[in-house]
């Protein structure tokens, strides 16, 4: 007898830094998040999709729940916690590293309560601590909230992608393929290239620069090149808030951002299947953290 096809929506949520970016691309298999070791890596909700014999899973990788500074920032943790609700389970992301519930994690677990939602709980970074620490900490949040069951994992290692998807199939409840099989992210072209150029920006500039950093792509057509090979050309901005950050983002020489273009361009095309030629800006806009018409844009539609 054939089993019945089942589907749902599935929002991964934690702290900032914990490895969210990181499971969602593991558990989709293409890279559909920018991943960077640095805080606020995502801005908004970025799906991804798995697509399985008798499932479809759509995940919503979320902005990292922080303190707000800034209008983008108030932005990006509104959207976190307007996905909990919606979600037919959620994916509570932690740090193993944790010896009791720290507030950030004590203010997603309170939305996670108020929600009454499904919750699997996943414990990053294993590797990083004993096991009797562990269980120390699993045993604190079991006596939380009443958690689908608890997985401590480690997010870069594939072996864990079957055991947390398994689980997640077996509370999806009968439903369509609301996406065609062949996707894998609702993102546009458009976005998953902006992603992958400030996902670049975050790994290689300095510290105080990548947050004041936003990326637009302002043109991208497709055309045969002379070999009759598809290519994109795509010309972007790298848009900053000081004229210092400028001079950083661009280096010495030009160097920098030459390094930045290279890297993204080469992400682009293993992940796009098609020959790249990126041209990339920098230009200084101040205040833009705290710009109406640009923070909507990371708003959740």
């Amino acid at each position: 007898m054939e089993k019945e096809f089942k589907s749902g929506f599935v929002t991964i949520i934690g702290r900032t830094n914990v490895g969210k970016s990181t499971l969602i691309n593991l558990l989709v298999g293409e890279k559909v998040a920018a991943i960077a070791n640095k805080v606020q890596t995502t801005r908004t909700a970025i799906k991804g999709i798995v697509n399985r014999e008798n499932s479809q899973i759509i995940f919503t990788d979320t902005p990292g729940i922080h303190k707000p500074k800034h209008k983008l920032n108030e932005a990006m943790v509104e959207t976190s916690f307007t996905m909990i609700p919606e979600s037919d389970i959620i994916l509570f992301l932690i740090e193993a590293t944790s010896k009791e519930i720290g507030k950030g994690d004590q203010i997603i677990l309170d939305k996670i309560k108020e929600s009454g939602r499904k919750a699997i709980l996943i414990i990053n970074k294993i590797d990083l601590v004993k096991r009797d620490k562990l269980l120390n900490l699993i045993d604190i949040y079991r006596k939380e909230y009443k958690f689908e069951t608890v997985i401590p994992i480690s997010a870069y290692q594939e072996k864990y992608k079957d055991i947390i998807l398994d689980e997640i199939e077996k509370h999806l409840k009968p439903g369509p393929a609301y996406y065609d099989i062949e996707e894998y992210t609702d993102q546009t072209l458009r976005q998953l290239a902006e992603e992958t150029i400030r996902e670049k920006a975050l790994k290689l500039l300095q510290d105080e620069v990548p947050h004041g950093i936003y990326i637009e792509v302002e043109k991208m057509s497709l055309r045969k090149n002379k070999q009759n090979e598809e290519l994109y050309d795509i010309e972007a901005t790298i848009y900053c808030l000081r004229d210092s950050h400028k001079g950083i983002i661009i280096g010495k020489n030009g160097e920098m951002l030459k390094k930045i273009g290279q890297s993204a361009r080469l992400d682009m095309e293993h992940n796009f299947g098609t020959k790249i030629n990126l041209k990339t800006w920098v230009k200084v806009k101040k205040d833009w953290l705290d710009n109406d018409s640009i923070v909507n844009k990371f708003k959740l539609k």
